[in-house]
Formats: structure tokens, C-alpha cells, sequence
């Protein structure tokens, strides 16, 4: 199974819970700042996330998501593409 890891940049007010309870330190705070005046968190190391879900758990504005990525293969076996 392969998984997704999603920020909404626009939802996140960069309060940086995220990126403390990461234990892979694949969290930051950009530099850039978003449509409502906040530096958002972003993946700075994307190879290195294990899915552990921690900050989903953690973000007070359910600005990030983890989603499994169906494989085009499994679509096909299941009729659905």
C-alpha cells in the first residue's frame, strides 16, 4: 500500500505542533506565507515520512491528512477503471 501525505496550506496557521511531535523531522514552517497571513507547516523531507499519522493527530485545525493511494491495478481488478 502507498500513502499520500497532504497539508492544506490554506487551513494551517503554522502553530508548528506538527513539526515538534514528528519523530522524523519531516515537518517545517515555510517562509512563505498563506492566503490568510500565516507560514504554513510543509513536508522539508517527504522521503523521510512513515505515515505514523502523529500529526494529523495533532493539528488543531485538521490541516493535514494521510490518504492511501489506490493503484491503478487494484482499480481494474475491482471494475472500476
Amino acid at each position: 500500500m502507498s500513502y499520500k501525505h497532504e497539508i492544506d496550506a490554506d487551513r494551517c496557521k503554522g502553530c508548528g505542533l506538527c513539526v515538534e511531535v514528528c519523530p522524523k523531522n519531516v515537518l517545517e514552517i515555510s517562509e512563505q506565507v498563506n492566503t490568510k497571513g500565516y507560514f504554513p507547516a510543509f513536508q522539508a523531507r517527504p522521503q523521510d515520512c512513515i505515515f505514523c499519522a502523529i500529526c494529523c493527530t495533532m493539528c488543531p485545525d485538521v490541516a493535514i491528512s494521510i490518504n492511501e493511494i489506490v493503484e491503478h491495478a487494484q482499480k481494474q481488478e475491482q471494475g472500476q477503471g
